[in-house]
């Protein structure tokens, strides 16, 4: 029983790591918003409401004409999130982002069929 003890009580700092990890990676559900300069060159908002289910990301993105697009195959891993949207204009273009997040910040980066769009920060609404 005594060896029993010792492996369980060597086991409890990894669990506590991965617990302390998972608590400070936070729940990122909420609104976002940032700004991100189009093929023009003009910047414009973008707003994004997400919602975390554990390592499940779902939610809408909105743009200038405020209709929202359903985030795809959204996840969260630590730090780091990931998803995708389809935007119908001139046949359908998918755009995916990755960013990492750092407490009421995310720094995402969007790329296209067309080409990369560049890193975007994203700030939390209160």
């Amino acid at each position: 029983m005594h060896v029993r003890s010792v492996a369980v009580t060597a086991g409890l700092p990894a669990m506590l790591a991965l617990l302390a990890l998972a608590a400070w990676a936070g729940d990122i559900s909420g609104t976002w918003t940032g700004q991100i300069n189009g093929p023009d060159g003009n910047a414009f908002n973008l707003t994004y409401s997400f919602k975390q289910d554990g390592d499940k990301l779902t939610g809408t993105v909105a743009g200038p004409q405020g209709d929202p697009i359903p985030l795809e195959e959204g996840k969260v891993n630590g730090d780091k999130i990931s998803f995708s949207v389809h935007v119908e204009f001139n046949g359908s273009t998918k755009f995916t982002s990755e960013g990492t997040v750092k407490g009421e910040e995310i720094t995402l980066t969007t790329k296209s069929d067309s080409g990369d769009l560049g890193p975007m920060t994203l700030k939390k609404q209160k």
